[in-house]
């Protein structure tokens, strides 16, 4: 994990800066901390979030007494580098207070639920097929999951077409699991998708432009 440790401004903070820490797949906010030029090196090398606890008045590294460890994916400064957003995969919980997140009981909102449940997806396919549905359609291959996706795609259909909305709702859901099972079982994930929808939305170039 490389970071220009030398472009951070510690000192404009009394050798402090913000961490927002953020869950790397659903994007929810789980916790705000500080560090000092010791913790953001630590963080770097071990790969695991460690702070400045202003409380204890020294190092702190999540985890290593509640085993609810942060592992980080990235660390981004901001744009006048003095603060940090933090993503991470958590394990356990972020909050001392049992909770996925500091700031309410609120799990992964909005489309941090789909990040959610592609995470569970990935712990369930490691589960015996015998006790998990999700692990028996993962371990009959992708033809299975790809067929599921088109059963649930045409009842969605359906339910959109003479449903109410509440059957629309549970039918959308149904296929949206099984297109996520279906792309984990492909080694993709939904940022796969993302990514498409991404270009798609850039603005398209003028082909006229481009004539010599």
């Amino acid at each position: 994990m490389s970071l220009d440790i030398s472009s951070i401004d510690f000192a404009k903070g009394g050798g402090l800066i913000p961490a927002v820490v953020q869950d790397a797949d659903t994007l929810q906010v789980l916790t705000l901390a500080y560090m000092d030029e010791a913790a953001l090196r630590e963080t770097l090398d071990s790969g695991q979030a460690t702070f400045f606890s202003r409380s204890r008045g020294g190092r702190w590294r999540k985890g290593e007494t509640s085993g609810d460890f942060l592992n980080v994916v990235s660390v981004t400064p901001d744009c006048d580098g003095d603060a940090v957003v933090v993503k991470v995969r958590p394990v356990g919980n972020a909050c001392h207070l049992n909770r996925i997140s500091c700031f309410g009981d609120e799990d992964a909102p909005g489309l941090g639920r789909v990040g959610r449940l592609e995470r569970t997806i990935h712990v369930r396919a490691q589960a015996d097929p015998n006790d998990s549905w999700t692990a028996r359609l993962i371990a009959q291959g992708p033809k299975r999951a790809a067929q599921k996706v088109g059963e649930e795609g045409v009842e969605t259909a359906l339910a959109g077409a003479a449903g109410d909305n509440t059957e629309l709702a549970s039918e959308a859901a149904d296929l949206i699991y099984h297109l996520l099972v279906l792309l984990h079982a492909r080694d993709m994930v939904f940022q796969d998708v993302l990514d498409v929808l991404a270009r798609r939305a850039e603005p398209a170039t003028d082909k006229a432009d481009n004539k010599g």
